[in-house]
């Protein structure tokens, strides 16, 4: 008996019994499945639609899964793309990993060792993984999640079982640590914001790629990227970087996976800084 069912229901069970599914699933798909797109705010006239069409249109022939945000204190500028996206830090980590030493050391009134202080050089500057992990050993899991919850990095879960690499990351977190490194703060404090900037302005030149790219000439740089090739989406390839001059005070956070090769992740991430910093520039 038939006459309480609907024409239409009765099609879509029809279909279902087929195994014709290919028009179920496609009016089924929900409207989050969309690709997101930038949302940009700014005091200054006309730079939010400006730098939404320009990293939209820098992103459009993209392949991956790109994750964006700016944030310019001179004009109160944000931009975002996925920022509660979760990305494999690869060695994005490691500046956490040196403001969790700071902030350790701070708590206690003392100045980093020598010892330190080499690890730390070799970390940032170079991306040395084995210093970054005698340093992640040395601190455990209590103080890295002990700086996480004072930084309000409520979204970056630490790797398990000593895999730095696999701390799961956010542009959200990333964007609040690169606030609290270049302001001040009660996190942090003005030495070691002052010696973490420092060792991202000395990063070693074939690392220096990534936000940096495009920038205006006496702007000063300070970066630190990653990347890391695994079974599942391809390259993770991402860059963290902050920038002062030129009547701008602005930070970038690009994280990227599903990349065919290392060197297409940079040029995404390189495609979205060079129009960042020109329209920050014409600002």
């Amino acid at each position: 008996m038939t006459s309480g069912i609907s024409r239409r229901a009765r099609v879509l069970a029809a279909a279902v019994g087929t195994g014709v599914l290919v028009p179920l699933v496609a009016a089924a798909t929900p409207a989050s499945a969309a690709t997101p797109a930038v949302t940009c705010t700014s005091a200054r006239a006309g730079l939010a639609a400006k730098l939404k069409q320009d990293i939209s249109a820098a992103l459009a022939t993209r392949k991956g899964t790109v994750a964006v945000g700016l944030y310019d204190r001179s004009t109160n500028t944000t931009c975002t793309l996925r920022a509660g996206t979760a990305y494999d830090s690869a060695s994005v980590v490691k500046v956490t990993v040196l403001a969790t030493l700071l902030w350790d050391a701070k708590k206690t009134n003392r100045y980093l060792t020598d010892r330190e202080n080499t690890l730390a050089k070799a970390m940032i500057t170079k991306s040395d993984n084995a210093a970054t992990s005698t340093l992640w050993k040395q601190l455990g899991m209590t103080k890295i999640k002990g700086f996480l919850t004072a930084a309000g990095m409520t979204q970056t879960k630490p790797g398990a079982n000593g895999y730095w690499g696999l701390t799961q990351i956010t542009v959200t977190d990333e964007q609040k640590l690169l606030k609290l490194i270049t302001a001040k703060n009660a996190v942090l404090s003005d030495n070691s914001r002052a010696y973490i900037l420092k060792l991202m302005g000395q990063v070693v030149s074939s690392q220096r790629w990534g936000t940096p790219y495009g920038v205006p000439s006496g702007v000063t740089v300070a970066v630190k990227n990653g990347w890391l090739q695994r079974a599942t989406n391809g390259w993770r390839v991402h860059s963290v970087g902050a920038f002062k001059g030129g009547g701008h005070d602005y930070m970038i956070t690009v994280l990227t996976h599903g990349n065919s090769t290392m060197n297409y992740g940079i040029a995404t991430i390189q495609a979205v800084a060079k129009v960042i910093h020109k329209d920050l520039a014409a600002s």
